[in-house]
């Protein structure tokens, strides 16, 4: 069987246990592989620093940009020191602090999105989860300056939409982008989670799916059998992408870039009905 028919044939779930995997490539991979003099800044100035997202300054190509990310980890203690993944609300607000500071500057904004979704335990919920992901929705929405974002692997719920709504929004070709987990989705609708594979399966979550409802901007390609079978190549391919988009998106006025970015996620629900 010829590789683009292997391509083709590939389930959601295949896609998913594929992002899943502790190999997957991860925001920091990225980062230092696609960015010159990446300078990691820390906490929100309010209560303290979540390692679930990790951001900064860099050079891309010469040009000055803030960079923001979900971090996962290599193993266990990366994993609990990183929660997953799943960020607290005090990462949501450090995520936010960089990008105030990249408009002051107007710094373009890349973000990295990977995660099963926001942390939602007792401590989460009284440091105001919800509101920390709603102000990031809206400060996005009417942030003046250049924004991309990329989902990597996981991309779930209002966790992962509290950093993807950007004037590009992309997709690595095996990433899944979706309300809540197929495991939730499963546990609501037929009140069974074991059967996630089905409702992966339905669920219309991944890349070429939401390329077609106009959810998402552009897939890039991954090597066959995932990103982590060459780094390298898929960071080069990001970097690329990323060089031309932010030279483009840079040339309209901070007015031209709010209403832009208003009207593509305003749009939306044309492509989806």
């Amino acid at each position: 069987m010829a590789v683009k028919d292997i391509r083709t044939k590939k389930t959601a779930w295949d896609r998913l246990q594929l992002v899943r995997m502790i190999e997957r490539p991860t925001s920091m991979d990225y980062i230092n592989r696609i960015f010159d003099s990446f300078i990691e800044f820390h906490g929100d100035r309010y209560f303290n620093d979540d390692a679930a997202i990790v951001g900064g300054i860099a050079l891309l190509d010469g040009m000055p940009v803030t960079v923001i990310g979900h971090q996962k980890g290599r193993n266990i203690n990366e994993n609990i020191k990183r929660n997953f993944g799943m960020p607290q609300p005090d990462g949501y607000r450090k995520a936010l602090r960089l990008m105030k500071q990249a408009e002051k500057f107007r710094r373009p904004v890349i973000c990295f999105v990977d995660t099963k979704g926001a942390h939602c335990d007792e401590g989460a919920e009284e440091r105001g989860q919800g509101e920390a992901i709603a102000r990031n929705l809206l400060e996005m929405s009417k942030l003046k300056t250049p924004s991309v974002s990329i989902i990597i692997g996981e991309g779930g719920s209002g966790g992962a939409l509290a950093l993807a709504v950007a004037n590009q929004v992309w997709m690595l070709e095996n990433a899944i982008y979706s309300i809540l987990s197929p495991e939730g989705f499963a546990g609501i609708l037929w009140r069974d989670g074991r059967r996630a594979k089905e409702a992966a399966n339905i669920m219309k979550i991944t890349a070429k799916d939401l390329k077609g409802f106009g959810i998402i901007d552009k897939i890039i390609k991954e090597p066959f059998g995932g990103a982590h079978r060459n780094v390298d190549k898929v960071a080069a391919d990001i970097k690329k992408n990323l060089v031309s988009t932010l030279n483009e998106l840079d040339s309209k006025s901070d007015e031209e870039l709010v209403e832009s970015r208003y009207e593509k996620f305003r749009n939306m629900g044309e492509y989806i009905e």
